[in-house]
């Protein structure tokens, strides 16, 4: 099957333009890449394609230009939204604090069919599906055409909520686009939620299909519809399930987070501190989908797993498919088994691509190339094993600022460990694992982009020129006593959040016996009682309360 792609009738797009911008475009051999075209008062107009701009003449719009095009566009939506009547071409307004329009965004509307060939297996599980990704990623398009495909060749009844009349074009009658599905109109941006419920208990759904889930309101909708036994198809604000799970306002979506006070024996069971994050209720939505880019997509096929791993400081890897150019879906990487019996992996890591930068090599890798088979190493890049980060923040932090870093999934191949605070609490063999192959660990607060950022600036600011001493040594180095300090405001937040407010005693992570008498010291400072206990390889330090 071949991937076709619809344009929407772009020449009734154009003829709303202002003269000289639509002569200029109408002699563009790219039009069929157009995404939007941008006019702002006293600015060049300009047209937007993937990856590039292009000013369009050199005449600065004028307030006359764009009066004009208001005039032939008609009235605004309350979202400050019109658009062209049976097309998906959708124009936003920009105003100034009278109210006047001083800048429009003309944004194309195109109908893609194919791209639900990514996703098509899911459909037939009757399951909810959530999908995710940067604005421009193709969300929306994915939407169409998933209720086109669940009306037409799956005989569903579906129901589209067009709050912004983006999912099926302007006008009364919907676009050809979305197939037999039916369209409800929302009169006001504010009151998504309600015609989401109206249209579970008036016209008997079976399938709901929703663009943009913003609110908490939205959120609680979605949840009703959900234990009605109702399916729901929904797209929300966020690039991966770790913007939803950190975001108070959607994480109901994904299952909810709260705080749970463990039992002595469970916290040591888990390795963890006493009081953790846990997710509060099945999700609303079974199944995610990250889109990376139109034709690459990562799919959590259980997304209660995924947050239960992700609140415990472990990546999962989610099934990556791709969209070949005959049509075809292929399989890039294969996901963790979703049975609870099925042994845990390693999280493992792609590697990144990227510029060679005028640097030298991070540390001599004689040795453990003997032991890889001898490949050839990149001596300009940085070499990083994660523990606890995700996969996407590593790449966002690199593709940023065009870092010479490279993740990889061995150990015994990386020149640095680095892990978020409680990421090696849960898997005390991968610290030993390290010593042992005197890889240097560097341990953060938490897996933000930030964190990441500066973790991997300062690494990068101290790597070595040819020639200089080793930047990484196991022992005495900035890594080792980052690694003390880490311990240290462990035991402080241990003490000044949990044992002298609430009278309860916390038993610490694992450490070296250097780190446990500095553990011990620091609590003999706050007047308490703390004592050593477990296996040589497994010591830990637990404070009492006085």
């Amino acid at each position: 099957m071949n991937t076709e792609r619809i344009t929407d009738d772009l020449q009734r797009l154009l003829s709303l333009l202002p003269a000289s911008v639509g002569r200029v475009l109408e002699q563009d051999d790219h039009s069929d890449q157009l995404l939007e075209v941008v006019l702002d008062l006293g600015r060049l107009p300009e047209a937007r394609y993937p990856g590039r701009s292009l000013a369009l003449g050199e005449r600065l719009l004028e307030r006359k230009d764009l009066e004009e095009m208001v005039d032939r566009l008609g009235q605004f939506g309350a979202d400050n939204r019109a658009g062209i009547e049976r097309t998906l071409h959708r124009i936003s307004a920009i105003r100034n604090r009278r109210g006047d329009v001083v800048g429009l965004t003309c944004r194309v509307g195109r109908a893609v069919f194919g791209t639900v060939a990514m996703v098509r297996d899911l459909l037939d599980s009757d399951q909810s599906l959530l999908l995710m990704g940067r604005p421009g990623v193709g969300k929306t398009t994915a939407l169409r055409e998933i209720a086109r495909v669940l009306a037409d060749e799956l005989q569903k009844r579906v129901v589209v909520i067009d709050t912004s009349n983006e999912i099926a074009g302007d006008g009364d009658i919907p676009h050809p686009a979305i197939g037999r599905a039916r369209r409800m109109q929302v009169a006001r941006p504010e009151l998504q939620h309600q015609v989401m419920i109206e249209a579970v208990e008036n016209h008997m759904p079976e399938v709901i299909v929703i663009d943009e889930i913003g609110t908490e309101l939205e959120a609680q909708a979605a949840r009703t519809i959900a234990e009605r036994g109702v399916m729901l198809v929904a797209t929300a604000h966020g690039n991966a399930l770790t913007n939803l799970i950190k975001n108070p306002t959607l994480c109901d979506l994904v299952g909810g987070i709260e705080s749970v006070t463990l039992g002595d024996e469970e916290a040591r069971r888990r390795r963890s501190q006493k009081t953790v994050l846990e997710r509060a209720a099945e999700p609303t939505f079974p199944i995610a989908i990250e889109m990376h880019s139109r034709h690459r997509w990562a799919v959590h096929d259980d997304v209660a797993r995924t947050v239960d791993l992700l609140l415990r400081g472990q990546s999962p890897r989610p099934q990556e498919r791709e969209l070949t150019e005959d049509g075809s879906v292929r399989l890039v990487d294969s996901g963790v088994p979703n049975s609870p019996r099925a042994p845990q992996r390693r999280p493992a890591l792609a590697v990144v691509p990227l510029p060679n930068p005028e640097t030298g090599s991070t540390r001599d890798s004689h040795r453990r190339d003997e032991e890889t088979g001898g490949r050839d190493r990149d001596a300009e890049t940085l070499r990083v094993f994660c523990c606890g980060i995700s996969r996407q923040r590593l790449e966002e932090a690199v593709r940023c600022h065009r870092w010479p870093v490279q993740a990889v999934d061995d150990l015994s191949a990386a020149d640095v460990l680095l892990s978020v605070r409680q990421g090696l609490g849960c898997q005390p063999d991968l610290r030993r694992q390290a010593r042992e192959a005197e890889v240097p660990i560097l341990v953060i607060k938490s897996d933000s982009l930030p964190q990441v950022e500066r973790a991997l600036e300062r690494l990068l600011s101290r790597r070595p020129r040819a020639g200089d001493q080793p930047l990484l040594p196991t022992s005495g180095s900035e890594l080792g006593r980052a690694d003390a300090l880490a311990a240290l405001e462990e035991c402080r937040l241990a003490v000044e959040q949990v044992v002298m407010p609430e009278g309860r005693p916390v038993e610490l992570l694992p450490r070296s016996d250097v780190v446990l008498q500095m553990q011990a010291d620091l609590v003999a400072r706050y007047r308490l009682r703390s004592d050593v206990y477990g296996p040589s390889d497994q010591r830990r330090l637990r404070v009492f309360p006085p």
